[in-house]
């Protein structure tokens, strides 16, 4: 019965889990993004062997996310971080145009991961500030999102290192993870 109890206030009242996994090409801005989320500053990064995992807090949400490394050698061990998560985060470098078809490979690849198929997909399109940026059309277009069905998704500009569209991605995470 206490439990029970403990089970109901914690629904209530306390704060909902969101396990997330963040991927995307190496140099794309994956920990830059991770540490601007969670400690408001721009940290100086190196290439991400393994993984990086902290807890951000936003909105009555705690979101854990996994950062991990995108470097080719080591895509293959993503699928370890496949098991549940409930939400992709994927991000591409908005201004590599020459990487786009090998990020939406990538893409392609994990969301036909049986693991993945209840999370949800944010597209966090990096480096807008850029002049060379692909615009959110484009890169909708060149990940084939609109084929998607039956798994929401949403692209959101952003510049990590400036912060911008980073909290507008986590309220449309924080509204669909609502939903369920």
């Amino acid at each position: 019965m206490g439990l029970t109890i403990t089970s109901l206030f914690g629904r209530l009242f306390g704060k909902k889990q969101m396990r997330i996994l963040m991927v995307g090409l190496d140099a794309a801005g994956k920990t830059t993004i991770l540490y601007k989320l969670k400690l408001g500053e721009i940290v100086t990064t190196i290439p991400t062997i393994g993984f990086n995992v902290e807890t951000v807090e936003y909105k009555n949400i705690s979101f854990t996310v996994w950062d991990v490394g995108g470097q080719d050698k080591i895509r293959p061990l993503w699928r370890h971080y496949f098991q549940n998560t409930q939400g992709l985060i994927f991000v591409v470098d908005s201004n590599d145009r020459e990487r786009v078809a090998e990020s939406a490979d990538e893409l392609s690849k994990m969301l036909q991961e049986d693991e993945l198929k209840d999370a949800i997909l944010l597209v966090f399109a990096n480096k807008q500030d850029l002049p060379n940026a692909l615009s959110m059309s484009e890169i909708t277009d060149k990940l084939n999102l609109q084929t998607l069905r039956n798994r929401p998704w949403h692209v959101q500009s952003a510049c990590a290192t400036q912060g911008t569209g980073l909290y507008e991605g986590l309220d449309w995470l924080s509204k669909e993870l609502s939903k369920n």
